[in-house]
């Protein structure tokens, strides 16, 4: 079986691969097996040489990365270049504060000597979708290999040719044979030969809700250790004493990050009606000023028709900001609902692209409710001059990151996530680093 990748910025074929036989899926399992038991007894010392070696070849190769990420999935040269960036500094800052992550944790107790120990779990596989192809594979991949796991990757099908520059990446930088290998492989061999593989021990997915219930589901049968990165429906919001300049242009820029494409995204911008005129105009004029990128695919872009149909169906007041385009690319202006509503699906869907509905309340009480009227928990912002009172509205809010004055972003130092039907676990930071290890009490008595 094979797969074809379209560039979406001319609809246009641009490579085949070809499928990995269930022989070869075997083949890279044992390589796992063999490797985790020499790697997982590699010094600190030794795992971070062998990061800086990646880093430097991030670096090095960034031009030719980040155009694979515009050829497959659409990225504009900007963002891809800066995701490649991204992912050199996610690198250095483990490799700053391994050490210190991964230490003993001493505890008194009874005995004479009781510590925590962290331990590597195995093989762990990772299910990556399209949306980041270098960021998201890395941000699980580096933490895991560095705690002294295994890792394969299970890339979307859509950026096969960033999977295997990855996997090149990390055999160039010296990693052992087993350490970290790709995958090109079907849905129904994801389960068979990889979920259910007795040698994986954790399987960790980015992805749709929907892709995450499934994953669970398998993994539980085999109690295996997950963690779940899901969708999100992000709230944005501007209370009466923000920087209305300001937050619009933080707006902007959480709106069409990677095209509206992300799962932290501002979704739902939810502004108190005595400023939400003020804030809209100059939130469509910072739209203005953005270069978007494509849509990843057709089926995207007739997604987002549907959904502001139904918008403008429900009297949806919509403003459309025109850009150009090229001819035979998957590309969508974006949009503005003005007086969007709880029954509009541009509300109650997650909204992959770049469609903006703008939720007019009476106060904060109800901008918290609104915010929190959704499965959905990953991130979430706040805008206000008053910083307690910034504080105080983002404590209430039902997920996993929240800021104060900015729009929603991660970074290496601080553990994301998201709660309710938007994921279990964390990456990044100590507490990604510790998810997929045994967290073993070491009991000592004379």
């Amino acid at each position: 079986m094979e797969i074809s990748t379209v560039n979406p910025a001319t609809g246009k074929r641009i490579s085949t691969y070809k499928l990995y036989s269930d022989e070869k899926i075997d083949k890279i399992l044992m390589a796992a097996t063999v490797g985790f038991d020499s790697w997982k007894k590699t010094t600190i010392d030794k795992r971070c040489e062998l990061l800086k070696n990646l880093v430097k070849l991030l670096k090095e190769d960034r031009v030719k990365l980040a155009q694979m990420m515009t050829d497959e999935m659409g990225k504009v040269e900007k963002e891809a270049l800066a995701e490649v960036d991204k992912c050199a500094w996610l690198s250095e800052v483990y490799i700053e504060n391994l050490k210190e992550w991964l230490a003993d944790e001493v505890v008194v107790a009874d005995g004479l000597q009781h510590r925590v120990v962290f331990q590597p779990l195995g093989v762990i596989v990772s299910i990556m979708p399209w949306n980041f192809p270098f960021w998201q594979a890395l941000r699980f991949g580096i933490p895991t290999i560095l705690a002294g796991n295994v890792s394969i990757l299970k890339h979307s099908n859509q950026v096969p040719g960033c999977a295997l520059l990855i996997e090149d990446l990390f055999k160039r930088a010296g990693f052992p044979e087993g350490v970290f290998q790709a995958v090109l492989a079907t849905h129904q061999q994801v389960t068979e030969k990889l979920i259910r593989a007795e040698k994986v021990r954790g399987i960790s997915l980015t992805g749709s809700t929907e892709a995450g219930q499934k994953v669970a589901s398998e993994a539980g049968k085999y109690l295996k250790k997950v963690v779940l990165e899901l969708g999100g429906s992000d709230p944005f919001i501007v209370l009466e004493d923000a920087d209305i300049e300001a937050a619009a242009k933080g707006a902007a820029a959480g709106r069409l990050l990677n095209c509206g494409q992300s799962c932290i995204a501002a979704k739902r911008f939810i502004v108190i009606e005595s400023i939400a005129d003020r804030f809209t105009d100059a939130f469509i004029r910072e739209l203005s000023k953005i270069e978007v990128g494509p849509l990843v695919n057709i089926a995207a872009v007739n997604e987002l028709k549907v959904q502001l149909e139904d918008a403008r169906k429900r009297g949806g007041d919509i403003s459309i900001i025109e850009k150009k385009t090229n001819d035979g690319g998957f590309y969508f202006n974006p949009a503005v609902v003005r007086n969007a509503s709880k029954e509009m699906s541009v509300v109650t869907q997650e909204v992959f692209g770049p469609i903006a509905p703008i939720i007019r309340v009476k106060n904060e009480r109800e901008a918290i409710e609104i915010a929190n009227s959704t499965e959905f928990g990953l991130g979430g912002s706040v805008w206000t001059k008053d910083l307690a009172r910034g504080e105080r509205v983002a404590l209430e809010l039902e997920c996993g990151s929240v800021f104060v004055n900015s729009m929603v972003k991660s970074d290496p130092r601080m553990p994301f996530g998201g709660v309710k039907m938007s994921g279990i676990g964390r990456e990044l930071s100590k507490w990604g680093l510790r998810e997929f290890v045994n967290v073993k009490g070491l009991n000592i008595y004379s």
